[in-house]
């Protein structure tokens, strides 16, 4: 049965003004109920975006189920692999197949590392002389393969000897003086420190995994021992840092993110999260030749006031997102702010996963364009990335403008992709502003990078045990990421560090930079 407010009067019996009046209400109602539809379509929309967004995230259970899965499919494809390997191996009596049989594609074997050292094993015909004839065997040339082999790490103990001496003359007794420790009285030598130190914050070794690894060769280090030698290290190493960070803030132009991190709360022993900001001084890009560094510091939350304290001193240009706390060192007209694309891509990357929208695609076929010109001259003088960016930048980013501004006038205010597009016309000035300066980047993808190791860290255990903790971790990475940063392999550099720091001028601290130590690339044996 048809609901009496829908039924359709007799049209016959209406005259003009009635029909009109008709007309008018079915009108209003059809608006309303394509207005109703809009709604909901947008709160679906979100949801699934929601959804997106959660499946991205590394916490919480679902991430632990993912994980899982993922682990699962990584064995699965390793046996696959095993397998292969298995099956490509030569049977006790070969067989030429009579027609040709496709194999599986393997990879292209790459040379061994021209710097590893070589261990030559020669062999020689068991034959002195012609097996044939009995004649005189002579070198006419030689056959050469390589085979990639592993030597077990192994501790050695290093025993420093004094001799002393007597002048029978005058019974005065001369000796050497004790070599100097990296860490006072410690037990453990500049190559085991940087070992333990570059395991825990680099390759994401929590310290009581080390002390079970280090016992199945039979050296007993208790997790608390391995705990005050990283404390110690980090004390020796306070001055260095120090000298790191202001380097850092020296700069003309920064790149800041931060990130968060799980940390063991005072109390009952639950997790709080804590903060870790990073500043990239890297201006390679624009053909700089200054020495690229990271300064990392901790704080135990996101409050505006420990980035204001970092860069209370800098002046320049500051690449990062759009963080609010930033906004009052930007007030000041001291730090000019500088917007990040990539966070602008990766808003309409997000709608693009989500459902497809074509408006998403456009935004990121866009930005492309933009990106494209960036490879073209990076590493090039800031003038020369200045003039290109205003002969082809501007144009497209002109035209990407009005086209956001127009797409944001047919969209609904409560959808995602008005969101997005609001975002980038509201940052608009700061986006736009690498064109007029070629030092600045398009993006804040230096100071991203910085954090990449933070995150692995982050998923494989809680971060630090305590705010001191952080705060001995992010000094930590101020190091290893800036010898990273300057090609240098971390544990050789902070080995040669530790084994200098003692003995080492305050004065000249910065000789130690990693870009003054230089390359590490010889690794001596302890005995030398």
């Amino acid at each position: 049965m048809v609901a009496p407010s829908l039924r359709l009067p007799d049209l016959d019996q209406l005259n003009a003004e009635a029909l009109k009046a008709l007309v008018r209400q079915t009108h209003e109602q059809l608006l309303a109920e394509h207005q109703q539809l809009q709604t909901r379509e947008a709160e679906i929309q979100h949801l699934k975006l929601l959804i997106l967004k959660l499946q991205r995230m590394q916490f919480g259970r679902k991430s632990e189920k993912i994980t899982r899965q993922i682990e699962q499919l990584e064995l699965q494809l390793e046996e696959l692999q095993t397998q292969r390997g298995e099956s490509s191996q030569p049977a006790e009596i070969p067989v030429r197949p009579a027609t040709p049989v496709t194999s599986a594609k393997k990879p292209v074997r790459r040379p061994l590392p021209e710097h590893l050292p070589r261990q030559t094993k020669q062999h020689d015909p068991r034959h002195r002389a012609c097996p044939q004839c009995g004649g005189e065997l002579h070198r006419v040339g030689e056959d050469v393969s390589e085979m990639l082999e592993y030597v077990p790490a192994q501790f050695v103990v290093i025993r420093h000897v004094r001799p002393k001496f007597s002048c029978r003359s005058c019974e005065q007794m001369v000796q050497a003086e004790a070599p100097s420790r990296p860490i006072a009285r410690g037990l453990a030598g500049p190559g085991l420190l940087a070992h333990v130190v570059v395991s825990k914050y680099a390759d994401h070794l929590p310290l009581y995994r080390q002390s079970d690894i280090y016992a199945r060769v039979g050296v007993e280090l208790e997790r608390s021992t391995l705990a005050d030698w990283v404390g110690g290290v980090c004390y020796a190493l306070g001055p260095l840092v120090e000298a790191l960070r202001q380097y850092v803030m020296a700069a003309g132009k920064l790149h800041a993110d931060d990130t968060p991190v799980p940390v063991l709360a005072p109390g009952l022993g639950k997790t709080k999260t804590g903060r870790l900001w990073t500043y990239v001084r890297d201006d390679r890009a624009a053909g700089d030749k200054a020495a690229p560094a990271v300064w990392f510091a901790y704080s135990p939350d996101r409050k505006g006031e420990h980035p204001q304290q970092h860069l209370s001193k800098f002046r320049g240009d500051l690449q990062a997102d759009a963080y609010a706390g930033f906004n009052p060192l930007y007030e000041k007209g001291d730090i000019r702010e500088v917007g990040c694309w990539a966070h602008v891509r990766r808003k309409f990357y997000d709608l693009h996963a989500a459902h497809a929208s074509p408006i998403a695609t456009e935004a990121i076929e866009r930005i492309r364009q933009l990106y494209e010109i960036e490879g073209e001259i990076r590493g090039r003088p800031p003038d020369v990335r200045r003039q290109v960016r205003q002969a082809r930048a501007r144009p497209l980013l002109a035209a990407l403008q009005d086209w956001l501004q127009a797409v944001l006038n047919k969209l609904s205010k409560k959808s995602d992709t008005a969101a997005a597009v609001k975002y980038a016309l509201g940052l608009w000035p700061v986006l736009v502003r690498y064109c007029d300066d070629g030092r600045l980047e398009i993006d804040n993808n230096a100071a991203e990078r910085a954090l990449r190791a933070v995150a692995v860290g982050r998923k494989n255990y809680l971060f630090a045990g305590s705010d001191t903790g952080g705060e001995r971790a992010a000094a930590i990475y101020s190091l290893l990421g800036s010898a990273k940063l300057n090609d240098l392999d971390p544990e050789a550099y902070l080995r040669q560090v530790l084994e200098r720091i003692a003995d080492h001028p305050i004065n000249r601290i910065t000789e130690l930079l990693p870009w003054n130590l230089g390359k590490a690339t010889e690794q001596p044996s302890p005995t030398e």
